[in-house]
């Protein structure tokens, strides 16, 4: 990474600031010959001065960052200007002029990584806390972007080392006869590996949960009030509500935040047997939301009304239209038309929908295959061991969850991974 690489790392157009990101060996030379400032620059230190773009000026900020202790780990100059498409090209431009080259999509935070300022899942987190659609996803891609899901999978890795050079020991010293006081040593460690392994595979539910959103599916027959229901929970009209019973024929759905997690409403044509080609096209629509939902909430039109069997997810039987007439033996009694219960029901949605840990960080498809590949070596590892089995026999299960733990760092990822996370990232981040 011999060469600066150059790039306008706000958004595109007109704004209150621009901010145009050098890294590498000539940035101090560049903000040198660009800004107005006689003396040295001292690292971290905000100057206001001019900005020469060879072309015109401007008046602004420029911010020197010296290596190792930058975001890239290289010598980092920052310029702040004024907002607009034309300034921000004019001093990327200018920085161009003078020896830096165009970067490509996240090579500022491709570099953090190879300089071992930021580990794979720490760049991860970050991409989550840009992309996220709810506080909870923000707060679970910061705690990966603060490094804590890597810390616990190098706390695992440096237990099974430990197993590793026990094993090693037995096999170059086996006069010593290490076995009988290795097998338990390594049978510890690899049931505390085994413990926190699945604490975080059951995380990954939650995780899906908080990065995806909450799948809710309104069910219940025609007119029973699914529609009026949806636009309560939303708090405007989403949907279109009628006395007449088969109005919704096809999905309608409508977001809602709830305790920072994002849930996924979705109002569903009402379920009975129809002639009608369109709204048995309705219906099997609906079967399909019902199958992909994570929680089921089913609107009760009688009083002993039993809902069908659904796939195997919680399900909130809703009394609605209560200030009409009550229901017993629901869950919750509810009226659109008043407000009584929404409160109640949105209650229940989170706790039985997501009832899990907001804080939650296993985010990511690959960390969780990673985890679920890491704990079934560590189960193989293990019943080796419990079965007295010499250690060099089980030492490759052992060696294969170190590998698959490295993966959630970067330390053993391919880099095929490596690039496809970076190629994610916008040019300038």
């Amino acid at each position: 990474m011999e060469d600066t690489i150059t790039a306008i790392a706000t958004a595109q157009g007109r704004g209150g600031i621009a901010v145009i990101r050098v890294s590498g060996n000539l940035a101090l030379a560049i903000a040198r010959a660009m800004f107005s400032r006689k003396g040295e620059f001292v690292p971290n230190t905000a100057y206001a001065g001019v900005i020469d773009c060879g072309v015109f000026r401007d008046f602004g900020i420029c911010i020197y960052f010296r290596a190792p202790h930058s975001f890239t780990g290289e010598d980092t100059v920052e310029f702040h200007c004024h907002g607009g498409t034309e300034i921000a090209r004019g001093v990327l431009q200018r920085t161009v002029s003078l020896g830096a080259r165009l970067a490509k999509a996240g090579e500022f935070t491709k570099r953090a990584f190879l300089n071992g300022k930021l580990s794979l899942s720490a760049v991860e987190g970050m991409g989550e806390m840009i992309a996220a659609q709810s506080e909870a996803q923000v707060r679970a891609g910061f705690l990966l972007y603060g490094e804590k899901l890597s810390k616990e999978a190098s706390a695992m890795q440096g237990l099974l080392k430990e197993c590793l050079a026990g094993v090693d020991a037995d096999v170059d010293y086996p006069e010593e006869d290490l076995s009988a006081d290795l097998r338990g040593e390594v049978t510890e460690k690899l049931l505390t590996v085994r413990s926190s392994l699945q604490g975080l595979r059951e995380q990954y539910r939650s995780g899906k949960k908080i990065k995806e959103g909450v799948n809710v599916a309104l069910c219940g027959a025609p007119n029973a009030g699914k529609s009026s229901l949806l636009n309560a929970l939303l708090g405007y009209d989403r949907a279109i509500v009628s006395a007449q019973a088969g109005t919704t024929r096809d999905i309608i759905d409508g977001t809602l935040g709830l305790n920072g997690i994002l849930f996924r409403i979705t109002d569903t044509a009402g379920l009975r047997e129809s002639a009608d080609e369109v709204e048995r096209e309705g219906v099997r629509r609906a079967e399909n939301v019902i199958r992909a939902a994570d929680v089921i909430v089913w609107l009760r039109s009688e009083e002993g009304e039993q809902p069908p069997a659904f796939p195997a997810v919680p399900v909130i039987t809703v009394g609605a239209k209560c200030d009409l007439k009550r229901q017993t033996g629901c869950d919750v009694a509810v009226s659109s038309h008043t407000g009584e219960g929404i409160e109640n029901l949105k209650a229940l949605l989170y706790e039985r929908g997501f009832g899990g840990d907001d804080g939650a960080y296993l985010l990511e498809e690959r960390h969780y295959e990673a985890v679920v590949c890491a704990l079934a070596a560590t189960e193989d590892a293990l019943r080796g061991a419990e079965a007295g089995l010499p250690a060099e026999l089980y030492a490759e299960d052992i060696k294969r969850a170190y590998l698959s733990l490295g993966e959630i760092s970067g330390e053993t990822a391919s880099e095929q991974i490596i690039e496809e996370i970076f190629s994610k990232f916008c040019v300038g981040k």
